[in-house]
């Protein structure tokens, strides 16, 4: 197989290296910023140094993944010396290979590989590998090989063009980091009746893998549940009252999730058009 290399020891590099090392893609080289983090990095594989120079890294291997902050990948690819025959990848979500170019003017040939998943740590990052989707750029025959990592992840990978990146990235970033905020906001609220963030989202988290559950087995639109998909205006007004007078802040969010989440009660059956206009009028009413 391909000796890997990895620049930048962070959470995706770590738990990217150990895994593909894992499945039998030797790793021989690692650097980073800190000489404490590529060290700590090459003791979890067998047969990996901790280099001190990114440039002895693009020496000793023929995949390079350069897996630093988003915003220091053009700069760090061309500070290397490239040579075809090499393959550099970047681990960006909403980046593409453009930012690469330095390294595809030399000879080589250039992808990106995102995970779609999130990595709070090292060790929850190797555990939720596993099953995930990765998002693939690359032109044959460095595409084939990154579909390949992704089958050997236990994973699925998308293949996408320069011009999804973006709002690919910024659907993960609704779907995962908007959700940490959404429960955030609900936990303020059981603040109001005096029950902590803690055991607030304690108590939240059986209706949250109830829902996740519910997308995964029954799929959008059927899973949607709640007043907007029975049509309930008279609790939605309820809804609303209550946050003026409590939470006002949370007013015009909840007014337009409620806007958004009509048609998906409309999708679902559960309402006709005139529940959704009046569902609509409600959510749109100011103050």
């Amino acid at each position: 197989m391909l000796k890997l290399g990895f620049i930048g020891a962070c959470t995706v590099g770590t738990a990217l290296s150990v895994r593909l090392s894992e499945q039998g893609y030797p790793v021989v080289a690692v650097s980073s910023r800190s000489q404490t983090s590529s060290e700590k990095l090459a003791r979890l594989i067998s047969g990996c140094h901790a280099v001190s120079n990114n440039q002895v890294v693009a020496d000793q291997a023929e995949l390079i993944f350069i897996t630093t902050p988003d915003d220091a990948i053009a700069r760090v690819a061309a500070e290397i010396q490239w040579h075809p025959g090499q393959s550099v990848v970047h681990c960006s979500g909403a980046a593409s290979t453009d930012i690469l170019e330095s390294a595809r003017k030399s000879g080589a040939q250039v992808g990106a590989f995102h995970p779609l998943q999130t990595f709070a740590s090292v060790s929850q990052a190797m555990d939720n590998l596993p099953g995930s989707t990765f998002a693939v750029e690359a032109e044959e025959p460095l595409l084939t090989t990154l579909k390949d990592m992704a089958t050997a992840l236990a994973g699925n990978s998308i293949e996408l063009k320069a011009s999804d990146k973006v709002l690919y990235h910024a659907a993960a970033v609704i779907a995962c980091n908007y959700m940490v905020t959404l429960i955030k906001l609900a936990t303020d609220l059981w603040q109001t009746f005096n029950i902590p963030t803690q055991p607030a989202t304690k108590a939240l988290m059986p209706l949250l893998r109830g829902t996740l559950n519910n997308i995964d087995n029954v799929g959008i639109p059927q899973c949607l549940t709640g007043p907007i998909a029975r049509g309930d205006t008279g609790t939605i007004k309820k809804h609303l009252e209550a946050l003026q007078k409590k939470s006002p802040v949370l007013l015009s969010t909840y007014r337009e999730l409620g806007l958004q989440t009509i048609p998906i009660a409309l999708a679902k059956g559960r309402i006709n058009q005139q529940q959704a206009v009046e569902l609509q009028t409600l959510l749109k009413q100011p103050g």
